[in-house]
């Protein structure tokens, strides 16, 4: 990131105004306790991801890839009335993390948390849904979008984070590389993909947009 790059995120992130208090809070948290703080949404991102909720106006939401619970909360704050989050996550040693701030927030009753396997889990799910958020191991992008694509209501969305990878889509992949290599056979799937309409935000890491029609 240039010093220019720096200096405008935080002009972005002064007119977006302040992060609620309990994220602020699960932000420090994940970036003093937890590894890979980097897999946080973050501030931007989950204002972002909130503010798409509120256009939908989702009822129903199915999330792969909680980590400590920062998504989640602002796809929930986006929820309809009487609306369910669905999350899941493979790593159950941030169950208490998750659980503890999500109840802080009062969001409780509205996300319901899955530890497992994803494409154990999503077949099981007996629901369809307004939107899918797609952030769990990079390398099973285009298994857990073959999983859902069919759980997603007609003029329901997709949204995928990551698929910029730090600019790795456009290098060579090497051979045990398999993050860059799911990212990029996903990316070029829906590329081709007549059923939805696709869209990538350069937000971040990169966030694709997909419309299923």
């Amino acid at each position: 990131m240039t010093e220019l790059d720096y200096r405008l995120e935080q002009y972005i992130l002064n007119i977006t105004g302040p992060e609620d208090e309990v994220l602020q809070e699960l932000n420090r948290y994940t970036h003093l306790k937890i590894m890979h703080p980097r897999m946080l949404s973050g501030h931007l991102q989950g204002q972002i991801l909130k503010m798409l909720c509120f256009m939908i106006k989702p009822g129903k939401i199915l999330e792969i890839g909680t980590y400590t619970g920062y998504s989640a909360i602002c796809l929930a704050k986006g929820l309809n009335e009487g609306g369910i989050l669905h999350t899941i996550e493979i790593n159950d040693e941030l169950e208490d993390i998750s659980t503890k701030f999500i109840t802080k927030c009062g969001l409780k009753d509205k996300i319901r948390l899955h530890f497992g396997d994803a494409k154990v889990i999503i077949p099981i799910l007996d629901d369809s849904f307004d939107l899918v958020f797609l952030d769990g191991e990079k390398s099973e992008y285009l298994n857990y979008y073959q999983l859902v694509f069919d759980k997603v209501k007609t003029g329901g969305y997709i949204f995928a984070d990551n698929v910029l990878w730090s600019g790795k889509v456009l290098e060579e992949e090497r051979t045990n590389d398999y993050f860059t290599k799911g990212i990029k056979e996903f990316n070029e799937f829906v590329k081709t993909d007549e059923r939805v309409e696709k869209l990538i935000l350069p937000i971040r890491d990169g966030l694709m947009i997909l419309r299923k029609l």
